[in-house]
């Protein structure tokens, strides 16, 4: 299993890391040194309202559950009904998870499958899916439509069936038809869907270009939307995370939600594991959850770096594709994606080579907003020397 997992790809960038870091520029206005557009970590401030809440819990002496309790549960199901557009999520098909990177890459172990089983994810994708196939050493299988599984049964079909909506690293997002669709196909051959939606507070389409107003809809669809589900959840999980939208990936604060059955499951198996969010950890979820406006203050400091970046990156010669949500621009030079990385270090910019991604991304690169303003600022002017 473990000989089977692939080098971790961000070593790879080292070099090119030093290079950007070694940049000086010939214009105070461009800044000195590397402008990082790799990783996408949020630099902004946490909010003081979740910081609070971790303050106050900080007297921590006993073991948390691991369901959370049961005020987390009903706030995550509240804030699904207020920005999901999903008023029927039950608070006990809720669960706290350490980050969502870790529930991505243990979900096909926490859910049995093993060897023989087949888990599908996007040609073009976060690593952590084909990672998790592997460490639960099932197969993974690489797929932007169910045609991609051929004339499949019950018995041929994929066991899981990954989504990622928004898209990291493309932006693409899955509207409600083509969501409905995939769980009608699924339901059919009793394929579990779980669709990760960390980046749904970051949607940068017009009403026009969404189809629908943001007073109806504030985020970008669920899988679990009632239109998409049926109104029933079953075989269907919904993944989430507040590093985002609320500058928590030092907390490792997210949740799972859905079928009942299937979370009922998760739940007895990391209770064994001590797969536990830590109390002052929770507390902070509730009040991230619960809060709307540090996530739309943080949203228009994302839409102010987006609209400095894309065109310098345009004027640069880049193309910008899909890119209609999340934190990233998803660009092309339309050669070897490195050595785009290299262009753009050699002006002190690091940014992630598509080939992280899959294949199919060999072309492009992507490049992250959360720097901060000055950085991005810095880096427009280096595109534009």
């Amino acid at each position: 299993m473990i000989s089977s997992l692939p080098d971790f790809p961000w070593d790879s960038l080292a070099p090119a890391k030093e290079r950007a870091r070694a940049f000086s520029s010939p214009d105070a206005a461009q800044g000195e040194g590397i402008v990082d557009l790799s990783v996408g970590t949020p630099v902004d401030p946490t909010p003081q309202v979740v910081q609070e809440a971790l303050r106050e819990a900080a007297d921590a002496p006993g073991y948390p559950q691991t369901w959370g309790t049961a005020d987390l549960r009903e706030g995550v199901a509240a804030w699904f009904a207020r920005r999901r557009g999903v008023p029927d999520v039950d608070p006990d098909s809720v669960l706290p998870t350490l980050g969502s990177k870790e529930l991505v890459a243990w979900l096909p172990t926490l859910l049995g499958l093993g060897s023989g089983d087949v888990v599908g994810f996007p040609t073009v994708a976060y690593p952590t899916y084909d990672v998790g196939v592997r460490i639960a050493g099932a197969t993974p299988f690489a797929a932007d439509a169910t045609t991609a599984f051929g004339p499949t049964t019950s018995s041929s079909a994929p066991k899981l069936l990954w989504l990622n909506t928004p898209s990291n690293p493309t932006g693409t997002v899955l509207g409600v038809e083509h969501l409905a669709k995939v769980v009608a196909w699924a339901r059919e051959r009793g394929v579990v869907v779980a669709s990760d939606e960390c980046y749904a507070e970051l949607d940068w389409r017009t009403e026009d270009e969404r189809g629908e107003s943001f007073a109806d809809l504030p985020t970008t669809p669920s899988i679990l939307d009632p239109r998409v589900s049926g109104g029933s959840h079953e075989g269907l999980l919904a993944v989430y995370s507040t590093s985002k939208q609320s500058n928590l990936a030092g907390y490792r604060a997210a949740l799972v939600a859905g079928d009942p059955t299937l979370v009922g499951q998760l739940l007895e198996v990391r209770k064994h594991a001590g797969m536990i969010v830590p109390w002052p950890v929770q507390r902070a979820l509730l009040a991230a959850v619960s809060d709307d406006d540090h996530v739309a203050a943080q949203r228009e400091r994302y839409r102010v770096r987006r609209e400095v970046l894309r065109p310098a990156l345009e004027g640069f010669g880049l193309r910008v594709d899909e890119s209609a949500a999340g934190l990233y621009l998803w660009a092309s030079a339309q050669e070897p994606c490195r050595a785009t990385v290299e262009r753009l270090a050699e002006r002190g910019i690091l940014v992630a080579p598509g080939e992280f991604y899959g294949p199919a991304g060999r072309e492009h690169v992507r490049v992250a907003v959360t720097a901060s303003d000055e950085r991005i600022a810095a880096a427009a002017a280096r595109l534009a020397r």
